[in-house]
């Protein structure tokens, strides 16, 4: 069916579709953090198991989002959409009977893949049903900020959920959601592929999965060990390698995997960085306050959770102001808006100490996540809109994928700096003994444990000096997030400053121009009759 033949009552219902799945993938990604003291306890996971546990779902999403964008362009992305909606029901199911750590590891795994293939169908499907560029917009930025609003909700949905019952209901709980997202697609979605098709670059399917994962988990182990590790170093060489390899032929073969020629266009690649910044913050930021809330403040998961909301929201205005902003400021000026907000909202944070003061954190939380939600949803519209809405796919699964390495590099980077700074400021008592020393300075969580089995005036000042050292941490990571995002938004002006205000269908965002078409367009098919 034709995108002008689309009513707008089943455009926006279109919108409503792909958000309840976005909605359910982004309460996935937080509420498993909850759901891992029961968890241990029942599946009795080793160490290593559980950081497999953590890792695999955004090993599979990341390595897998390519592929799938491409493959919904080719066989239909309402029918990858469905396929799904259906696959992660099954694996959410199965993850929550798991009944050990493999079947778990397995489950998640699935979990991943099955995601890969409704974020980019979800996108791709809202480009193709919106041909006026400020619904668009509009709708872009409704869509991303349901995704920020689920990173709030997870932790406020699992913690309801486990204060009644097992590890487990956090992912049954998805089985009803993905059904009602299936039979809501089935009769609302309308299909779209490219309407000239090419044969899938096989070889450039494991090179793309290959350099993605080799990098993320380069970065996720750094993170956890520190960057001198001969496994960092190999899986940061094999990446580099199949990135490279996999770059190389995009630019020989007919018909690519994805156009890496989209990132000589300077308002893509600086879209595409910003939106990687964007994850990296926001990520980061969930990440701090989770621990700020129950380690320092000592508030349980579920008031965590509900403090944290407020962010959610805000992300979610951002997202619905976009579009007016747009025709008032221009694209370039909204991004570096939206990002400089950010990082006065960053700054705010610093006001926050070791005591209970949550109006202070207000403060910081709504210019953050209106700024954020500003910027991802200009971005991730430029995007878009810079390919012709056949191959809207894999533009997506370029976006997506640079959000989650951005998730990845947030939680590394920022993570990294938390825990250097509270190694080098906690201020150890010295009548700790010396079995406990190890501990209190590797990290608040450790500390806390350990203080424990203290005497109580030992542990009361063990415990004292850990939030003070975390809270000093947790300021360096936010300040280095702040001068991140300024740096973001100057060079959001320069790579964004010619960009229209209002994208048309196959347009050039670098000018306004009809779109460069793909490698595939530009050369003959080999695989044509010759005349």
């Amino acid at each position: 069916m034709e995108s002008s033949q689309i009513s707008p009552a089943r455009r926006w219902a279109t919108v409503a579709v792909g958000c309840l799945a976005m909605l359910v993938l982004s309460v996935d990604l937080t509420a498993l953090h909850l759901a891992i003291p029961g968890l241990v306890a029942d599946v009795e996971p080793s160490a290593n198991q559980i950081l497999w546990i953590a890792d695999s779902y955004g090993f599979a999403l990341a390595g897998l989002l390519v592929t799938m964008g491409v493959l919904g362009d080719r066989i239909g992305r309402k029918k990858l959409f469905l396929i799904g909606t259906v696959a992660f029901g099954a694996a959410s199911l199965l993850t929550a009977y798991a009944w050990n750590a493999e079947t778990l590891i397995m489950a998640r795994v699935l979990l991943g893949a099955a995601g890969a293939t409704i974020m980019p169908s979800t996108l791709s499907i809202v480009r193709n049903v919106f041909t006026d560029p400020k619904e668009r917009t509009t709708a872009v930025g409704v869509s991303m900020g349901v995704g920020a609003l689920g990173v709030g909700l997870g932790p406020v949905f699992g913690g309801l959920l486990l204060e009644h019952f097992w590890w487990g209901s956090v992912f049954l709980v998805n089985v009803p959601l993905m059904a009602a997202a299936f039979a809501a697609g089935l009769l609302i979605l309308p299909e779209s592929r490219d309407p000239r098709p090419h044969r899938l670059d096989m070889p450039s399917v494991p090179l793309s999965i290959v350099g993605v994962l080799g990098f993320v988990y380069a970065v996720k182990e750094a993170a956890a060990g520190g960057v001198v590790q001969s496994r960092v170093a190999v899986s940061l060489v094999v990446g580099v390698l199949a990135a490279g390899l996999f770059v190389r032929r995009q630019r020989r073969i007919a018909h690519p995997l994805i156009d890496v020629g989209l990132f000589r266009r300077r308002a893509f690649t600086g879209s595409v960085l910003a939106n990687m910044f964007a994850m990296f913050a926001l990520v980061a930021q969930s990440l701090l306050f989770a621990q700020y809330f129950q380690s320092v403040l000592g508030w349980s998961p579920l008031k965590a959770g509900l403090a944290g909301l407020p962010g959610g929201v805000c992300a979610m205005l951002g997202g619905v102001a976009a579009a007016p902003l747009i025709t008032l400021l221009g694209r370039a000026r909204v991004v570096a808006v939206g990002l400089t907000v950010a990082a006065a909202g960053f700054a705010l944070y610093l006001l926050s100490g070791s005591s209970a003061d949550y109006l202070l954190l207000v403060v910081g939380m709504v210019p953050c996540a209106v700024g954020m939600g500003l910027a991802m949803t200009v971005t991730g519209d430029t995007i878009l809109a810079s390919v012709p809405k056949d191959r809207a796919g894999g533009a997506s699964a370029i976006a997506e994928t640079a959000t989650e390495l951005g998730a990845a590099l947030g939680m590394a980077v920022l993570g990294s700096i938390l825990n250097g700074v509270y190694r080098h400021t906690v201020d150890m008592p010295a009548d700790v003994p010396e079995a406990s020393r190890g501990a209190v300075e590797d990290s608040i969580g450790a500390a806390l444990h350990s203080a424990a089995s203290l005497p109580p005036d030992v542990a009361a000042r063990v415990a004292d000096a850990a939030r003070h050292a975390f809270v000093t941490g947790m300021h360096a990571a936010l300040l280095t997030s702040a001068a991140l995002a300024l740096a973001a938004g100057l060079a959001a002006l320069v790579l964004l400053r010619d960009v229209p205000k209002v994208l048309e269908d196959d347009q050039d965002p670098a000018d306004g121009t009809p779109a460069v078409p793909s490698p595939a367009e530009r050369l003959p098919d080999p695989t044509a009759a010759t005349p």
